[in-house]
């Protein structure tokens, strides 16, 4: 065989390989678009609170701009990065059941006891929520988080993160707007996707759902999510309003004189004066006959 006619072989043949791993990547990558989920459009509502359910008339309860919607926000109907979906089916937590008589939608827990849980609205820069956790995780301390789909989707290692270290993980809606402002379609929606996101990260959608932009769920809100699947509401009684800054003594002092036995915390991540105050509090607490743990086991 001459030199030549090897050459073009050979040729001929690196083609072919070429074109059948083409073809096989072609079909490993293609996907089945999703369809544009409803709620897409929303406007956003950031901050607001239903005045009446206000705990202290010094203090808005609810939530602040920590993490602000866009006016327009972006199609929710977007799929959960690649990076998150894990290789195989993940394993779902594990999770006490709760005491008999646990309301729907839980304010506190029993005041007799010395339990309370410090709740964090999962958002904002991942650095930040990290060293939230690991100064929680110090002091062996359980966190509480109720997690924005939204952010979810941007920082997917952080829903492993959580619940591999022991805290909770629950559901805070996808785009994080003013929910008691919508229609039921789009409540259920905001709920539902970010469900899904809960769903495929961790194998469930968590035990509890939050209203975003609000203290309380109104009785919509509550139908629809329970129609999602929640059998609870995680509110809270004591908001320190740590989303607007506060110096770290200024947050120990406003969480140190409202809690007491029982209590659920609104905190948030993403906000260094948290990071700074939660040695401080954790010893208050300590010094109280107080013990952070999770919601779920506040309610056990």
């Amino acid at each position: 065989m001459t030199a030549d006619r090897r050459t073009v072989l050979r040729t001929a043949a690196k083609l072919a390989a070429l074109s059948a791993s083409a073809g096989l990547l072609t079909s490993c990558g293609s996907g089945t678009p999703r369809r544009a989920e409803p709620g897409a459009a929303l406007a956003a509502h950031p901050g607001s609170v239903d005045p009446q359910h206000t705990t202290d008339p010094a203090w808005k309860g609810g939530e602040g701009p920590d993490s602000p919607a866009p006016a327009t926000p972006a199609p929710t109907a977007t799929a959960v990065p690649t990076a998150a979906q894990p290789s195989t089916p993940p394993t779902p937590p594990v999770l006490a059941p709760l005491a008999a008589g646990t309301p729907y939608e839980v304010v506190h827990g029993p005041r007799t006891g010395k339990n309370v849980a410090l709740t964090c609205h999962g958002s904002g820069d991942p650095t930040l929520a990290t060293a939230l956790l690991e100064a929680a995780e110090r002091r062996g301390a359980k966190l509480t988080v109720m997690a924005v789909g939204s952010w979810l989707d941007q920082q997917p290692q952080m829903a492993r993160r959580i619940l591999d270290a022991g805290h909770e993980l629950g559901n805070h809606t996808q785009n994080h707007l003013d929910i008691s402002a919508m229609t039921p379609d789009q409540a259920r929606a905001e709920i539902a996707q970010c469900a899904d996101r809960l769903k495929a990260l961790t194998g469930s959608i968590g035990r509890w759902f939050r209203p975003s932009a609000a203290q309380y769920a109104t009785s919509m809100v509550t139908q629809q999510a329970r129609a999602v699947g929640y059998e609870h509401v995680l509110s809270f009684d004591v908001d320190p309003r740590d989303y607007t800054d506060p110096t770290a003594a200024e947050l120990q002092r406003r969480v140190l004189g409202a809690v007491r036995g029982g209590s659920v915390v609104a905190l948030h991540m993403g906000h260094q004066c948290t990071i700074d105050a939660l040695p401080a509090i954790l010893d208050g607490l300590a010094k109280a006959g107080l013990k952070p743990v999770t919601a779920s086991q506040l309610c056990a």
